[in-house]
């Protein structure tokens, strides 16, 4: 590794090693999460207060036992790292990749999502409007009859994550996604909205969905965000929301507390669903 020594996280002092630790404890629970899909690398060689890229394209430097895919994009494909072991991990990190991005499919099937990502982005740093659309959004998908997790991003908001079956395509699942958030923000709309642009919200929290389409990354769970303090996104039990220390940024890379001995998402996988029965349960709501 160069640089061990480099300051990533300059206010907190969290070097490269330091990042590359993390990832190395958290590989058990992380790399369950990567593997078999495309990655986006968001990388910050000079820390966080310096030059960021997000790279899809692999290195023709990075080594041969990294597993790489080739997906399609439109006019050709595009390679991408596939995160197989704790070594891959381990080695993004050395390469300042601050925050694997993961696609939400496979890439044996890239256009048949096995996840699904509710956004919650609330207006400004305040919790409590999160947590309220979260307990909806969870009433919404129970009706649908869809099982979901839930995950701290590590920036400002949760994300709601609905495992799917495979069986539907990227742009079926997106429109459900779509038409799912115009039905919670149409039963609360003065706290909801599914506008996209900042100065229409009028202060209201984002049902963002945009990440659900063909090639679209989600920050993956136990990722580091580039943010000061080094947080981390986390899973969580839905029994944890009410927690009043509960925040978007309350683990970080310093202090992540009991979240390796618990795995709040134990078998949700196994509860994957298609998404044309409850885009019919959907249409029986509105």
């Amino acid at each position: 590794m160069k640089r061990p020594d480099k300051e990533l996280f300059p206010e907190d002092g969290i070097t490269k090693a330091d990042l590359v630790e993390h990832y190395r404890r958290v590989a058990s629970r992380m790399v369950p999460e990567l593997r078999g899909r495309p990655l986006m690398l968001e990388r910050m060689p000079d820390g966080i207060d310096g030059q960021r890229f997000y790279q899809k394209e692999v290195s023709d430097y990075f080594p041969d036992w990294i597993h790489r895919a080739s997906v399609p994009k439109e006019g050709g494909e595009v390679t991408h790292v596939v995160c197989e072991d704790a070594a891959t991990l381990v080695y993004l990190a050395s390469q300042a990749c601050i925050t694997p991005h993961r696609w939400l499919s496979r890439a044996d099937e890239p256009r048949r999502p096995d996840r699904l990502v509710f956004d919650l982005d609330p207006p400004a740093d305040d919790f409590e409007p999160v947590r309220r659309a979260a307990h909806r959004l969870r009433e919404l998908l129970d009706e649908l009859e869809l099982s979901a997790g839930l995950m701290t991003t590590g920036s400002r908001g949760l994300h709601v994550v609905v495992p799917l079956n495979r069986r539907d395509d990227a742009d079926d699942v997106l429109a459900f996604a779509r038409a799912a958030a115009r039905q919670l923000a149409g039963r609360h709309p003065e706290e909801l909205t599914v506008e996209p642009r900042k100065d229409a919200r009028k202060g209201r929290l984002y049902l963002d969905v945009a990440r659900n389409g063909y090639a679209q990354t989600v920050v993956a769970p136990f990722a580091v965000r580039t943010r000061p303090g080094a947080p981390v996104a986390a899973p969580l039990d839905w029994d944890e929301l009410d927690d009043p220390a509960l925040t978007a940024r309350r683990w970080t890379v310093a202090d992540l507390g009991d979240r390796l001995d618990k795995d709040p998402w134990a078998g949700l996988a196994r509860h994957g669903s298609g998404v044309a029965a409850a885009a019919r349960r959907l249409e029986k709501l509105s």
